[in-house]
């Protein structure tokens, strides 16, 4: 038997139950890859999976990740990559991608070939952030020039392509951020910048679109600063606090944006800068978690195998 080594859980809870394990390495079916996982990126949907809040993978034991960036070991029938390419993706969400791993069979659909300007790090940061911003944006508000835009979380992991993706699409960019990542977030693009620490977000003139990744207690407070007709585009596994008929009374419209892997998508973002904060071996699985949890990331945490 070949090994590889995961990172698993036996149990849903904090981020301890996440424990190494050695397995049989995979072997690509028709239309898949075998990619050797030169980095995997963690979202904060990772950690409601692995503490059983959001049980998209039924119950225990399951790998985690989503996020995947590295090189083509294996291929299958009917693909168009080969041993040696470079790639990336968002692969088998909302089902299994067992990205927190060695080796990760992935469906060659959910890939792209890996540009030369990124990383493999930053590569593996990129694509549900970038694709959750990217179909929130496009594909549901369908931004347009000369629009006012507010971006909750604007240095977040989503909240940081955001700001890049409105802002190259002519808008008006506001961000709310604390204090210390205002340079960050005005240096992607952000026109106005709000300290959710000391200010009042919702003094501010009102805008076409909001896009909130906090959620609960902050949604119906920037629905009210969302203008007449305008709307309100919440992210699917935070506390929404809001829904189409509260929406519909305040006189605005609300959306739910919930990631899915495209590649055409994928390949829309792959010009946008991706910060890494923290890259740490996937021993650190724990440790990852716990950042991530922390909510004062500034862009994102990523695991190297």
């Amino acid at each position: 038997m070949i090994a590889m080594r995961i990172s698993t859980q036996n149990q849903t809870g904090d981020p301890n139950v996440l424990q190494l394990a050695d397995v049989p390495k995979p072997a690509p079916g028709a239309g898949q890859v075998l990619v050797k996982v030169g980095a995997a990126g963690v979202n904060p949907v990772d950690l409601a999976v692995r503490a059983g809040y959001f049980k998209l993978l039924g119950e225990p034991p399951f790998t985690l990740g989503w996020d995947v960036a590295g090189i083509v070991e294996e291929v299958g029938d009917g693909v168009e990559f080969a041993r040696g390419d470079e790639v990336l993706g968002l692969v088998g969400f909302p089902g299994p991608g067992n990205a927190y791993a060695e080796y990760a069979v992935v469906e060659a659909s959910e890939i792209v070939r890996k540009p030369a300007g990124l990383s493999v790090e930053e590569a593996a940061a990129l694509p549900l952030v970038a694709l959750t911003a990217w179909q929130a944006l496009v594909g549901i508000a369908k931004l347009e020039a000369g629009q006012r835009v507010l971006i909750h979380r604007a240095a977040g992991g989503v909240g940081h392509l955001a700001v890049q993706i409105a802002k190259a699409r002519g808008t008006y960019v506001i961000g709310t951020a604390s204090a210390g990542k205002h340079d960050f977030v005005r240096g992607l693009g952000a026109d106005e910048l709000i300290d959710y620490r000391t200010e009042d977000f919702t003094a501010i003139d009102p805008v076409d679109v909001a896009f909130d990744l906090v959620g609960g207690d902050y949604a119906e407070r920037t629905a009210k600063v969302v203008k007449p007709g305008g709307l309100l585009v919440g992210a699917v596994g935070s506390n929404l606090g809001i829904d189409i008929v509260r929406a519909a009374e305040l006189g605005i419209r609300f959306e739910v944006v919930s990631v899915r892997p495209s590649p055409a998508d994928l390949a829309e973002v792959l010009g946008f800068k991706v910060t890494v904060e923290h890259a740490l071996p996937l021993a650190d699985v724990a440790k990852a978690h716990e950042l991530v949890a922390s909510g004062r990331t500034t862009g994102k945490v990523v695991l190297v195998p």
